[in-house]
Formats: structure tokens, sequence, C-alpha cells
């Protein structure tokens, strides 16, 4: 073998083995950010089981206030929908609907003193304000591995791998601007 042809062969075994680690390196942030995701959807589901029991709850001592426990499970059932369709944008606007119902949920129950003294309804909310703190968490966590993912298929020379392998952005889970504020259940109870 030639010198010119074994430069080649190496230049050629080189660019092969840089190609496979771009593409390794972009499959593992695709899984990252698959994983971040599932992690948010059982946080979600869990909260999703929780909020039945306390609307419950709240209907024995809340008898004038259905309209408040009304617009909690419709919330509820909208984050459902945008989970099961998997999209991360109206999750996002449900999850805003959902946190602002849970506030007025918790701000028209200091009005029913014996509401407030039930064990139940004092577990659900100690509850549902842990679950809300984790879903921030993990939030951070998956906004974090969406963003490390779609500034990696941009970036030179790593595109030409990510569009020829189809490697897609992912959308960052947001909420509105009013809901940016760290919510916190129990305050509302002190």
């Amino acid at each position: 073998m030639s010198v010119a042809g074994f430069i080649t062969l190496a230049i050629i075994v080189v660019l092969t083995g840089y190609g496979i680690a771009l593409y390794n390196g972009m499959v593992s942030l695709k899984h990252g950010v698959s994983k971040a995701w599932s992690n948010i959807d059982v946080l979600l589901k869990q909260r999703h089981d929780e909020l039945p029991k306390l609307v419950e709850t709240c209907q024995q001592y809340m008898k004038h206030e259905q309209g408040t426990l009304e617009k909690v499970m419709q919330a509820r059932s909208g984050v459902s929908n945008a989970l099961g369709q998997s999209d991360v944008s109206a999750l996002g606007r449900a999850e805003t609907q959902m946190r602002q119902g849970l506030m007025n949920l918790f701000a028209v129950a200091e009005a029913y003193p014996d509401l407030k003294a039930n064990e139940s309804f004092k577990e659900l909310q100690k509850r549902i304000s842990q679950l809300e703190n984790n879903i921030a968490d993990r939030r951070e966590f998956y906004n974090e591995s969406v963003n490390l993912n779609n500034v990696r298929i941009e970036q030179f020379p790593d595109v030409f791998i990510a569009k020829l392998f189809h490697f897609k952005p992912f959308d960052l889970l947001e909420f509105e601007e009013a809901d940016l504020a760290d919510v916190s259940v129990k305050k509302l109870f002190e």
C-alpha cells in the first residue's frame, strides 16, 4: 500500500469514527430528553390521581364552591389530554390552568375552617404541594435536556449528522408568565 493510500485510509477511518461519535452523542441526548419527559409524566399522573380525592374531600365542606371545584377537574382533564397527545405546548398551558385552579381552590378553602382541619385535606394538600415542587424540579431538568439536544443538532459539524439521520428539536415545557412565581400551597394555610 502506498503512503497516499495509507493516508487516505487513515483519514476515512478517523472521519468515520468521528461521525459515529457524533451520532452516538446525539442519540444519547435524544434519549436523555425522553427520560426527563418520563420523569415529568410519572409525577403528573400521580398528581392526576390525587386531584379527585382532593375535590371529593372539598365537596363535603364547600357546597357553594362547585365552580371552583369544576375548574380544577377541567384543568385536570386538559393536562390529561395534552399528555395523551404528547403536546408539550398544550401541556404548558394546561399546567398553568391547573396550578391557578389549585391556588384558587386552596385560597377558597381558607373560608372553611372545618375543611382546613380535616386530616385527609391536610395530607392531600401536603402531597400535592410535594408533587408540584417535584414537577418544577423535573421540568427544569427536562428543559435543560431539551436545550442540550436542540443546541447540539444545530452546531457545526453535528448539523450534518442531525439532518442525515433526521434528529429533530424538542419543545421546551413552558408555563405562562403569571405561573412562573413559586407556588407554595403551605403558605396559603399558615
